[in-house]
């Protein structure tokens, strides 16, 4: 498993070794707390194939399997009696000479501005979300990658994400059945008239359904797959952003040309789909069958799948990249360890599903290293002191007026989404850095609040502001790894052709220090030569616990 995702590339050996040995006990952990991944009648886990990984080593609960996690985890944190200080916002993160302090927060229900005091800080505030317009995060997420960055926490691989087609109304990736059950393609003008399966103006009938079938474990746009499953993102990209249309999926009626019996879909989908009973009906039908809690998610949102199509787009869906970590997770800001989608440990190929393995695995690695470190607090320094009083008269601040914090979001998340996702230009990279880097340097002096000054004000301000700051890094950091050579790879694509492999076995990092970025390439740490003599790590771990 830690060569599967080494082989990934550009991921470092330790920390795939570490998610691999971990993955089990993790697993296992969820399972116990009520996590109900799927058994046989021999009480056996069974598996699946994903993108990126030759074994069945995927598992779901369903749907909604990354919320029943993070509910059962969360009872376990509530049954110990832990305090938890919800509805609070961060606006900054306290460090000084590479050592966390603490972090300031906004809080909802005291109506004012607080400070948690800690030198060991688990950050696991999920990807930079709101910096794409077209994205499968939902709304009321945005991350806090860039107030780590500005604290000095030093970024990773943050050219690498996954990009996939998804529905735009309720957000949500179109993978796995939603696709495999054939849907039709349906492109329309801005007003919904002039509909028609647009795939069939490139594509033939057999190569449109064996392309759809594959999307269902092909899901991330992938360059290498451009005449394969990812034709279908491109073609999407094309009606949408190019042409200025809309796209559909329909499930009410099968694709034009397909036959009565599914025998024209290909030899690997008419496979599946006979040994799922389902070779006949409309996509509709098949759904119902082989997936019905895909079709309650969607009912749940008020989208009637039976009687109405899915407006879909190819978006934002994952950063592989982040911040950097140790094996132990822990920043070069020493006490912050990023844990989950902002620690940037994938690379460029992720298997599907180790996100939520390395979300697991890095929680308990940190847990592990906070546990046997002096705990021992000290008094915020002067310069976490400061840094606490400039932001609170930085946000108090603000010109009131006509607001315009969704006018900055709507802005840079547009521009990111046009030139800075699975279709990229280095001198457009360059340019939104630019603009990004500006906007940052004014924003105290440039976002306005309405006059009433609310919560909301005070969030949507120190969202915008965070996101300009990822924004910033993460777009020089684009520009650069095309300009050294880094070309289509991963889930983009740029017009110098494929990458040839020869940073596969280098990291980039980048580091924002005074108001400039700077990144560099490194070589990946490798998998470790790890002791398996039983005394040696018996004695090892007795030496530890004592």
């Amino acid at each position: 498993m830690a060569e599967t995702y080494f082989e990934g590339g550009a991921i470092e050996g330790d920390t795939a070794l570490c998610e691999a040995a971990l993955s089990a006990r993790c697993f296992l952990h969820l399972a116990e707390l009520g996590v109900p991944f799927p058994a046989n009648a021999y009480g056996e886990y069974v598996g699946y194939k994903t993108d990126h990984d030759p074994a069945k080593r995927a598992t779901s609960a369903g749907p909604l399997t990354s919320r029943l996690m993070t509910e059962a985890l969360e009872r376990r944190v509530l049954s110990t009696g832990i305090d938890v200080f919800d509805h609070c916002t961060l606006v900054r993160v306290l460090a000084a000479d590479g050592q966390a302090e603490g972090v300031l927060c906004y809080s909802l229900d005291l109506h004012e501005y607080v400070l948690f005091q800690s030198r060991h800080i688990v950050y696991a505030t999920g990807g930079p979300a709101g910096l794409y317009a077209r994205s499968v995060y939902p709304g009321s997420q945005h991350g806090a990658t860039g107030l780590a960055l500005e604290a000095g926490a030093m970024g990773k691989n943050l050219t690498e994400w996954q990009y996939g087609l998804a529905s735009i109304g309720f957000r949500w990736n179109v993978s796995g059945t939603y696709q495999q059950v054939l849907p039709r393609y349906i492109s329309t003008k801005a007003d919904g008239s002039d509909a028609r399966e647009f795939l069939r103006d490139t594509l033939s009938d057999e190569e449109i359904f064996a392309r759809t079938f594959l999307k269902g474990y092909q899901w991330p746009f992938d360059p290498r797959k451009t005449e394969g499953s990812s034709r279908i993102d491109i073609l999407v990209y094309q009606e949408t952003e190019i042409r200025g249309r809309r796209v559909f999926l329909d499930y009410r009626e099968n694709p034009a040309g397909l036959a009565s019996d599914l025998s024209n879909i290909g030899a690997e989908a008419h496979e599946y789909l006979e040994r799922s009973g389902v070779l006949s009906g409309t996509p509709f039908e098949r759904l119902a069958k082989m997936n019905p809690k895909a079709i309650d998610l969607y009912l749940s949102h008020g989208i009637d799948l039976e009687h109405e199509m899915l407006e879909i787009a190819v978006c934002a869906q994952h950063n592989n990249g982040g911040l950097a970590g140790d094996d132990w997770w822990q920043s070069n800001v020493r006490g912050l360890y990023p844990v989950g989608e902002v620690n940037g440990s994938h690379g460029v190929y992720r298997p599907g599903g180790s996100a939520l393995n390395a979300g697991q695995v890095g929680a308990l690695r940190a847990a592990q290293r906070i546990a046997s470190s002096d705990r021992g607090e000290k008094p915020l320094s002067e310069e976490a002191l400061r840094q606490a009083e400039e932001r609170i008269r930085q946000m108090e601040g603000l010109a009131m007026g006509a607001s315009n914090t969704a006018q900055i979001r709507r802005q840079l998340s547009t521009r990111m989404s046009m030139h800075a996702a699975h279709i990229r230009e280095e001198q457009s990279m360059r340019e939104i850095a630019e603009t990004a880097r500006q906007e940052m340097h004014d924003f105290w002096q440039t976002c306005t609040v309405s006059d009433s000054f609310t919560e909301e004000d005070r969030l949507q301000a120190i969202c915008d502001y965070d996101l300009l700051i990822a924004q910033y890094v993460y777009a020089a950091a684009m520009a650069d790894a095309i300009q050294n050579g880094v070309y289509s790879r991963g889930s983009y694509l740029v017009e110098q052709g494929m990458d040839n492999g020869s940073h596969n076995a280098m990291i980039q990092e980048a580091v924002l220090t005074d108001g400039e970025v700077r990144t560099w390439f490194r070589p990946v740490r490798p998998i470790p030569d790890s002791e398996q003599w039983f005394e040696t790590v018996y004695n090892q771990n007795s030496k530890t616990s004592t």
